[in-house]
């Protein structure tokens, strides 16, 4: 299992999703944003941070990197496809994902452990979980205020593709959503850390779960 991660000027998750997936037994490889091929990876994820300073919007500026041109053609062909929180708003301004995030209610950074509720088990991020399972994962972001038109939230509560949603909504986002996939299921974003999630002597590893799904997603070749 090789997971390539991708990295833009202003990312600062990287290395923490590299140490998760090498624990978990798979291979991290470093996928930087000026290059235009993902090579032989098995399944992508676009971490946190600030990419490129957040300037103009979040995202807005790294999804024109040639690497997102590559993450798009992989994730068309079905490949697995994981954006969190900075990750989850390139996402979004690559079009990849429906919807965007804008900054929070209240106008204040977030940075704490919340309770999420799992709520399709048919996604690359949540095939090892069970539908109503909680789970402690911490958030850390200042733009994580989930918002789309009324057509678009219609479609993703008809076609279960809410993922994972806040059970106490610390942002004031729609509909209480942490996280979407997209039509296929193979693209999903959120906002909570997984990553920060993977260690008890941390405060909880209920974030496993998901990176475990990712693994389970990809089909041996």
């Amino acid at each position: 299992m090789r997971v390539g991660v991708v990295q833009f000027p202003g990312t600062n998750c990287e290395l923490d999703v590299m140490r998760v997936v090498e624990a978990l037994g798979g291979d991290a490889e470093l996928l930087f944003h000026s290059d235009a091929s993902i090579g032989s990876v098995d399944a992508v994820i676009v971490p946190g941070g600030f990419a490129h300073g957040d300037y103009l919007r979040a995202g807005a500026i790294a999804r024109f990197s040639p690497m997102m041109d590559a993450v798009a053609e992989f994730a068309h062909s079905g490949g697995p496809v994981v954006g969190i929180c900075n990750g989850f708003q390139v996402l979004c301004e690559a079009g990849l994902l429906p919807g965007a995030l804008q900054k929070n209610a209240g106008l204040k950074f977030v940075c704490r452990t919340v309770e999420v509720r799992v709520e399709t088990t048919t996604t690359v991020l949540t095939n090892q979980a069970t539908v109503g399972q909680i789970l402690r994962v911490p958030i850390n972001h200042f733009e994580g205020n989930y918002v789309c038109d009324d057509r678009t939230l219609d479609a993703l509560r008809t076609e279960e593709r809410i993922v994972v949603r806040y059970v106490a909504n610390p942002n004031g986002s729609l509909d209480d959503i942490a996280g979407v996939c997209n039509e296929a299921r193979n693209v999903v974003g959120l906002m909570p850390h997984p990553e920060r999630a993977s260690d008890p002597l941390l405060g909880s590893d209920d974030g496993l779960v998901m990176l475990r799904s990712l693994f389970a997603s990809v089909v041996p070749a």
